[in-house]
Parts: structure tokens; sequence; C-alpha cells
């Protein structure tokens, strides 16, 4: 194991007990590939599965899987124009399994999403049955006020470079157009029902 290895692995360790204490059960793949396992492991087949807009569970070749796979989906991504969209965004709610990434995780074990209409952390916070969250392990933050940091200025700096139509000349200029984005941050701290949230920490560089 190199150096980068074991740092990852005992960063993943850490996070992993501060999350127990918090009600959440988490996990720990060196590799993509073995996270994407670890789902397709957890999700039985005929399951409810919907997700929020993620660019991690595409690079874990996670939704390719899931539609080769024998369950029910409720694909945002496949619905036509925004009242179609809602339509699904309400039916996720009631999904067995919801699947997303986080924007930011404490060593501390918080986890801090940021979200603009709000679909992604209503998901989060209450309806699912089961939410199956999977990082990267660039995601982690030494402390909360970082991870915090972190949602609010480069994840959504890298979402507003995703979506935006026209060109912005500057850092600030994207800077505060990220912070302005910005109208939903969540900080999960601990959660009622043990185990409902599951994390799935990779020890790759994955999503914003």
């Amino acid at each position: 194991m190199t150096p980068k290895q074991s740092y990852n692995a005992l960063l993943a360790q850490k996070v992993i007990k501060e999350l127990k204490n918090r009600n959440i059960q988490g996990f720990y793949y060196e590799t993509k590939e073995e996270a994407k396992n670890k789902v397709l492991e957890i999700i039985p087949e005929n399951s409810v599965i919907s997700w929020g807009d993620s660019v991690t569970l595409s690079e874990i070749g996670l939704i390719d899987s899931l539609k080769k796979g024998a369950y029910n989906l409720l694909d945002p991504n496949a619905a036509i124009g925004g009242t179609e969209k809602d339509k699904i965004a309400h039916q996720a709610l009631n999904s067995d399994y919801f699947l997303m990434s986080t924007n930011a995780i404490s060593t501390s074990g918080e986890l801090v999403n940021i979200d603009g209409i709000g679909n992604r952390m209503s998901a989060l916070i209450y309806g699912p049955k089961n939410v199956i969250v999977i990082a990267g392990i660039n995601k982690v933050e030494q402390n909360l006020d970082l991870a915090i940091l972190r949602a609010k200025t480069k994840a959504a700096a890298l979402v507003v470079l995703s979506y935006s139509k026209s060109e912005i000349s500057s850092f600030e200029e994207l800077v505060n157009k990220a912070l302005a984005s910005c109208s939903q941050l969540v900080i999960t701290t601990m959660f009622v029902f043990k185990n409902r949230i599951r994390v799935i920490l990779v020890g790759e560089w994955l999503g914003f």
C-alpha cells in the first residue's frame, strides 16, 4: 500500500467512526468499481430507485449498471419538461432507495450539501426508506467550517460552470455566482433512524 493509499484508508476509518456515532453507516473502498459493486450488492432487485443530480454516480458507472438491471427506476434525467421532472422528484420521496453524492464531509462526520430547489436535500432528510451517499475522498475536509466552505465555493462553482450558458470572465465572478446559487444549505449532524443513511467513501477523486 502506498503512502497515499494508507492516508486515504486512515482518513476514511476516522470518518466512518464518526458517522457511526451519528447513526449513519459508513464503508470505504479504494476504487470506484468496488464502490459501485457495493451499491449493487445492497439494493435488491425490483427495488424502486431514484437519484439526485450527481457527477459521482455517473463517474463510477452506477447509473448505467442500474439501467441494465432488474430495477424500477425513477430517472429524473428521463423527464421531458419541468412538470414531469417535478413529478418524478415527488415520486422519488417514496422510493426504496435514493442515491446521491455529497458536496462535503467533515472528519467529524457531518454531511454538508447545497441545493438549488431542494429536491435532493428533501430526499436526504425525509421520505425514501434508504439513502446511499457515494463520495470521493477528495470531499473530506478537516472540520465543519472547511466542509461548508468547500460546498459553497468549490463544489458550487463547478456546478455553476457545468450549467452556465454564458461565459464567465473571472474567478471572482465565478465565486459570486457560486455563492448566489446556494439557496439551500443542509448540514446533517445526526439521524434518528439508525443506518437509514449509508455513506460509501471511495479512495479516488470523484465528482465536484
